[in-house]
């Protein structure tokens, strides 16, 4: 299936790999049908959410732990029973990125993270009750922390 997206042009798509977001995401409800598409960048920890059913919308992603090792996702029962989840290493997990025009300060959200089934491809963005993470946590912040620059 071809695609002509924002921020790749026209690309080619295998759509067994399209994962469908039954809510959608939070601001995009109508948005239902995504494709995982890597970084252009080799080793880069950021990839792209992009979306089949409104080309031109595309969300960047990233790993938490890529940034946090010590991120712990904790959802209830029934945010597993929606997504149908048997085995969590089948499950992937992403925050949303916010790039602004001081790189430096990018975030990612780790309030609420996107749950991917890759065994049945649904997804979901899930909004943790408890825990210390932010929807704006600060990436280079935990970077220096890691790299024990703080």
């Amino acid at each position: 299936m071809q695609l002509n997206t924002r921020h790749f042009g026209t690309i080619e798509i295998d759509e067994k790999g399209i994962i469908d977001f039954p809510e959608g995401i939070p601001g995009f409800e109508n948005v239902k049908k995504f494709i995982l598409l890597g970084s252009q960048d080799e080793g880069s920890p950021f990839q792209w959410l992009q979306s089949v059913d409104k080309p031109e919308l595309a969300f960047i992603i990233i790993e938490p732990k890529a940034f946090k090792p010590d991120y712990v996702v904790d959802v209830e029962d029934k945010e597993v029973e929606i997504l149908d989840i048997k085995d969590t290493n089948q499950v992937l997990i992403y925050s949303i990125v916010v790039i602004p025009d001081d790189v430096s300060k990018m975030t990612a959200n780790l309030k609420a993270p996107l749950i991917i089934n890759t065994e049945n491809n649904r997804g979901k963005q899930v909004t943790m009750e408890q825990g210390e993470y932010q929807v704006r946590h600060y990436i280079m912040d935990e970077l220096r922390k890691l790299g024990g620059h703080e």
